[in-house]
């Protein structure tokens, strides 16, 4: 049997470690919201779901450390990484701000409209 007021220090210590709200652990690990709040209230016991999803998302978690508090967390890592490493969405947007920059400028040639009688204009630069 698992003490709860131990695992919710140890939650916490695993939020805080990866520089996380409760709300982007949550979203990450991919529970609502409530779910961490009530864990972290003491309210609501975790599931082996809601652990499963943490070590999931998180392998340097061990899970008898989590259990216990045995064992090292994070386990056997020197990495440590940083809140912007963790984000997802900003290497998404570093991405895509990469691959705009490298794409050759382009330059409008012609526009040509059409009426609804058939007939065209056409521009051209």
């Amino acid at each position: 049997m698992i003490n709860i007021g131990d695992f919710i220090s140890r939650l916490q210590k695993i939020i805080d470690y990866y520089g996380e709200s409760a709300s982007s652990f949550a979203e990450k690990i991919g529970v609502q919201r409530s779910s961490i709040s009530h864990i972290l209230s003491g309210r609501n016991k975790p599931s082996l779901d809601f652990i499963l999803k943490i070590l999931s998302a998180y392998p340097e978690v061990d899970l008898y450390w989590l259990f216990n508090g045995k064992g090292e967390f994070p386990s056997k890592s020197e990495f440590k990484p940083t809140k912007r490493e963790t984000d997802l969405f900003s290497i998404n947007e570093e991405l895509k701000t990469e691959a705009t920059s490298k794409k050759e400028k382009k330059e409008v040639e012609r526009i040509v409209i059409f009426y609804s009688d058939g007939s065209f204009k056409n521009y051209q630069n």
